[in-house]
């Protein structure tokens, strides 16, 4: 197991590197000249020098990105143009509300749609069945802030439940901040939940066709039990899979979310700044999302023997 982890983390390296030199060029590839565009139309040429210089251009491209590298490898992802200040104290700011509407929304989906697969397979072709599989079609056919402004409209306009939009942090209590981050997990987490769920069903169905569970139930093993213990278990690996591949739809669910909520996290912070042409902190956030969906994806593999002792690294 240590060297199968070893050899992960390893692995990560020339990964991250290309995601490195693409973040890079991603600065070089803009059409135009990209401190012309950062200075406006009104800019004069005495500006844009300046702006190339506070960025670099004005060295080889190949300096450029060695400089890039050394930085990253201290942990620096760059100043903004705008604000001046460090990207990662910019991160460091926005990171509390990114975090509890993540986490808030894995939660959510997690402790809804395996239960709902399960109940889907077990009850294979019955209507609730035709009903988990219809909620999870209109979880993936119905846009994220088609789901949000719904929300908004009935929870928060007409029965006046739960706030409009905006993020009370944690330090407000923590009653404020699930009032506050709600409607933005459960419009989040339906394309989430569908998805799991779905993947739930038909791993599900698979294993409850194996001659074991037809054992334990000629033993008299009680349903719950069979469903859980024997099968639910035994169908983890793909489930969990599905989760980790869903974090994908998760980081970028978040952009769109907190725009519609009106939540200043990442997503707000990304969107801004693509607004605002402020490279500096698009290259720091791609590097970041990218990280993190690496470090998830370790997690996931080692998770396997947990649920599968079968499986050997």
């Amino acid at each position: 197991m240590t060297a199968y982890i070893v050899r992960r983390l390893l692995a990560t390296i020339p990964v991250m590197v290309v995601v490195a030199l693409f973040v890079f060029l991603l600065l070089h590839l803009t059409p135009g000249d990209p401190a012309a565009v950062i200075a406006g139309d009104d800019a004069s040429p005495a500006d844009i020098e300046a702006i190339r210089r506070k960025l670099g251009l004005d060295l080889a491209i190949w300096q450029q990105f060695v400089i890039y590298v050394g930085n990253l490898l201290r942990g620096d992802l760059g100043t903004s143009i705008f604000s001046n200040l460090p990207v990662l104290t910019l991160v460091k700011q926005r990171l509390e509300p990114s975090l509890v509407l993540a986490v808030s929304t894995l939660v959510l989906a997690i402790a809804l749609a395996i239960p709902m697969g399960v109940l889907a397979a077990w009850k294979a072709r019955s209507w609730i069945d035709r009903v988990v599989m219809g909620f999870s079609v209109l979880g993936f056919a119905v846009p994220v802030f088609l789901i949000g402004y719904l929300l908004i409209y009935v929870f928060a306009i007409e029965l006046r439940w739960l706030p409009v939009q905006g993020y009370r942090p944690l330090a407000q209590g923590i009653e404020q901040t699930a009032r506050s981050i709600l409607l933005p997990a459960i419009a989040l987490s339906m394309v989430y939940m569908a998805l799991i769920a779905r993947m739930t069903r038909a791993s599900m169905l698979e294993v409850l066709s194996e001659d074991y569970i037809r054992t334990a139930h000629s033993k008299g093993v009680a349903t719950i039990v069979v469903l859980l213990r024997h099968a639910l278990k035994n169908a983890a690996v793909p489930i969990v899979t599905v989760i980790g591949i869903g974090l994908t739809l998760l980081i970028s669910g978040v952009v769109i979310t907190e725009t519609v909520f009106n939540i200043p996290g990442l997503g707000r912070l990304t969107v801004d700044a693509i607004l605002k042409r402020d490279y500096p902190i698009i290259q720091g956030l791609i590097i970041l999302f990218a990280g993190a969906k690496v470090l998830v994806n370790l997690m996931i593999d080692i998770s396997y023997v947990f649920f599968d002792p079968r499986i050997r690294y």
